[in-house]
């Protein structure tokens, strides 16, 4: 059974009823982000039930000695990890002397949780009675500001019900905090000093090992019936990593007295002094004002769904599931700066480290380059060229020469931090992820610019790794790679995975391609390249040999590339012939068990086919869907998505809508039962793609958009917007007709089902 107490909502998330058992699993439904900072939603008050604490600001990371029974020469020394921040929501309550506990309390009531999509704004009340007989009503308004993005805002109200109240509010900035997943035991942050000022409050504290340095601040005022009390802290508690103020307020019966709470973090990737820039951001916000906050808020995220938002008609969990996935992927990464990255988990947990992984070229450049400008997908591209050097660096300590170039599983800096041994050496394949996104760039922008300027150096590097990784059988008489792990990691140490093999031979190919076409058409960049990597035609010709004469292992009694050399060894029992009390057997087997099982984790040969998927007929795809799909156990979230767009493009609609709606409702309905540490944040990515690429058959080919529309029986419709080289174009496909207009200055050709369309700007197409 998945979870099913999200209650249906075409804009919002609503949890009705307060159940101990779920509050870790909403902490991270509820969770909230603006791009440079994002918090999992622990309450503000003071809660001795089982609760993840999680606040963390983006590009702020430690290096956690790895832990590994066996040291393996080449390992990493660390895995690095995005940090719990310090907590700048805490407010301890008093109410008749007694603390407000949600555990404790005799009875809650009325418990809702809703988090706003449209506005960006989590909202949660209750009604409790205390141990003392003392009845209350609670609401509580939170958000992190788009505009100021290192201010975040709470408001909470208290109104006594059955008798006048003493409230004390106790608000604090805390930095004595740790993370779940410290390998060590250690503390990760390193208080230098702790100020206040009339109602302001001040934590600052140093990571050690990294120097980042934080400022986590706080202002309060207190309201009675809406009306400021222009009060300062009856007390204030300080030690070396904590200040606490306490205001109290007497509320009569029926009265509403409340605390508004500006917090957040100054950091010093920004910031010389963040101590000052942390008062400045106080004197804007209080410059603002709560109320405009709230409104500018809404009007930001108005302007991000205007360009971002799915309509889906006539089916609420699938609607709400969509927009869940694009909200929270605006949440995590918004494009502005190029030193930042989307991790798996964006800002909802700790799992995978919150670092960069090869789902970022994968699956997020895509959703990022149709919803933003193509600086935000440029940006993201950049991002690995400046860390191109740690690439050569990762290579090199595995013994590759020359400018070998091997992208990290996970970093934070470029340099690799992921430890274990099948996936740190063995999972390669994310070079070609790299590659492939510079590609897709160009193919969707149109923008060459990017290749000559950076994008052939990363190609080079990714293109001398792949000739030295690959090895001469003369027993095949072809090029092999050996010892990998591809996608599906239910198989390690593998030789011969179709699809690193059939990524290892495009990604030569495809650099060789752009050598000789910035040698004609850019000459100057040409020369200054290969003076910089010292590349001569001998080497080129060596890695075409590479290339031209690599083996994919192929079955000719199931007519399918082989996923590797021995899958046909493996007892080839299907998924749906395993006991569901089995399932998910990554949580019931042993790893041995998984390893020797046929049971896949996600497309992997089908991986292949989703990248390159006009290098192979219609009747391959079917053939190999067919033959795969029956092992795939969908235990990765990457993993509906890509199944989701193949169904659809194979006309199987009534699999694709199920493969949509595990996608959007991946974490809404807990499918992998493990939500509560956080969600997945860059498989959203692929629910959208399932839409627009799945559903809407949206492809670029020789630079214009093709559409193949096809609808799940459940819709009555569905739109999209694409922003195709600035021009912003609106797809809308209902059972018997596909609708577009154009906002934009020039006609633009689109071509639906094969047959060329004339797209005039500002007037409506219905084909």
């Amino acid at each position: 059974m998945n979870q099913d107490y999200i209650k249906p909502d075409n804009w919002s998330i609503i949890e009705e009823g307060f159940e101990i058992e779920r509050v870790k699993s909403s902490e991270s439904l509820f969770s909230i982000g603006n791009g440079a900072m994002g918090q999992r939603a622990n309450f503000e008050e003071y809660y001795s039930g089982k609760t993840f604490q999680g606040s963390y600001i983006a590009g702020i990371y430690y290096p956690d000695k790895t832990k590994v029974g066996w040291w393996k020469n080449g390992y990493p020394e660390y895995f690095a990890k995005v940090l719990n921040a310090p907590n700048w929501i805490g407010i301890d309550i008093e109410i008749n002397g007694e603390n407000l506990d949600l555990a404790k309390c005799q009875s809650v009531a009325n418990f809702k949780r809703e988090l706003n999509m449209k506005e960006g704004i989590y909202y949660r009340s209750f009604n409790a009675t205390l141990q003392n007989g003392t009845e209350i009503s609670v609401k509580v308004t939170r958000f992190l500001s788009l505009d100021l993005d290192e201010l975040g805002v709470i408001n909470y109200e208290i109104t006594p019900l059955n008798g006048d109240a003493s409230i004390v509010f106790k608000p604090y900035v805390d930095a004595g905090v740790h993370n779940e997943d410290a390998n060590w035991e250690e503390k990760f942050w390193e208080p230098l000093n702790v100020q206040s000022s009339g109602n302001e409050g001040f934590v600052t504290a140093r990571t050690f090992k990294t120097h980042f340095t934080a400022t986590t601040f706080m202002q309060n005022t207190i309201l009675l019936e809406d009306n400021s009390l222009n009060v300062t802290p009856l007390n204030i508690e300080k030690s070396s990593d904590k200040i606490q103020f306490s205001y109290e307020v007497t509320a009569s019966k029926g009265q509403t007295a409340s605390i508004q709470k500006f917090g957040g973090y100054t950091v010093s990737l920004n910031h010389d002094d963040t101590q000052i820039a942390a008062e400045k951001v106080i004197e804007k916000a209080l410059e603002i004002s709560y109320s405009n906050l709230v409104e500018n808020q809404k009007k930001a995220w108005a302007k991000i769904w205007e360009m971002s938002d799915i309509t889906i008609d006539g089916d609420v969990k699938a609607q709400q599931g969509i927009r869940f996935n694009i909200f929270q992927l605006n949440q995590t990464y918004l494009g502005k700066d190029s030193r930042l990255n989307i991790g798996p988990k964006g800002f909802t947990g700790e799992k995978y480290g919150g670092s960069t992984y090869w789902d970022t070229e994968a699956y997020c450049i895509p959703f990022y380059m149709a919803t933003k400008d193509q600086q935000v997908a440029r940006n993201l591209l950049t991002y690995r060229y400046n860390q191109l050097d740690k690439a050569i660096e990762n290579a090199a300590k595995l013994g590759f020469k020359n400018g070998a170039a091997l992208y990290p599983m996970v970093t934070m800096n470029g340099e690799e931090c992921h430890n274990e041994w099948e996936i740190t050496f063995e999972e390669i394949h994310r070079n070609g992820a790299i590659a492939f996104a510079i590609f897709n760039y160009y193919r969707f922008t149109g923008d060459y610019s990017y290749i000559p300027e950076k994008g052939l150096e990363v190609l080079i590097g990714i293109a001398r790794f792949w000739y030295q990784r690959a090895t001469y059988s003369t027993y095949r008489n072809q090029y092999v790679i050996l010892g990998v792990t591809g996608p599906n990691e239910y198989e390690n140490n593998v030789n011969n995975n179709f699809y690193t093999n059939y990524v290892a031979k495009w990604c030569i190919d495809y650099a060789m391609e752009q050598i000789q076409k910035v040698k004609n058409e850019y000459a100057s960049d040409y020369s200054r390249i290969m003076s910089k990597v010292a590349l001569d035609d001998a080497e080129i010709m060596h890695w075409k040999k590479v290339a031209d004469h690599m083996y994919f292992p192929y079955s000719e009694e199931h007519g399918v590339y082989l996923q590797q050399d021995g899958f046909l060894d493996k007892e080839l029992v299907k998924v749906h012939d395993l006991d569901r009390s089995q399932r998910p057997i990554n949580q019931k087997w042993s790893w041995d068990r998984i390893l020797r099982s046929p049971y896949i984790k996600q497309a992997d040969t089908l991986q292949g086919f989703y990248f390159f998927e006009d290098h192979f007929s219609r009747e391959q795809l079917e053939k190999h869907f067919d033959f795969y799909e029956p092992f795939t156990v969908h235990e990765s979230s990457l993993s509906p998505c890509v199944h989701s767009i193949q169904a659809a493009v194979l006309g199987r609609m009534e699999q694709a809508y199920t493969f949509y709606l595990r996608t959007s409702r991946l974490d809404l309905d807990d499918y992998n039962k493990e939500v509560e540490e956080g969600l997945h944040i860059t498989s959203m990515a692929g629910t959208w793609m399932s839409i627009v690429e799945g559903f809407g058959g949206m492809r670029v080919k020789n630079n214009q958009l093709h559409f193949e529309p096809r609808i799940p029986k459940e819709w009555n419709g569905y739109s999209f917007k694409i922003n195709f080289r600035n021009q912003i174009l609106k797809i809308s496909v209902h059972q018997n007709e596909t609708k577009f207009t154009l906002e934009g200055n020039n006609p633009i050709a689109v071509f639906v089902n094969g047959k060329e369309v004339q797209v005039e700007p500002n007037c409506l197409v219905t084909v």
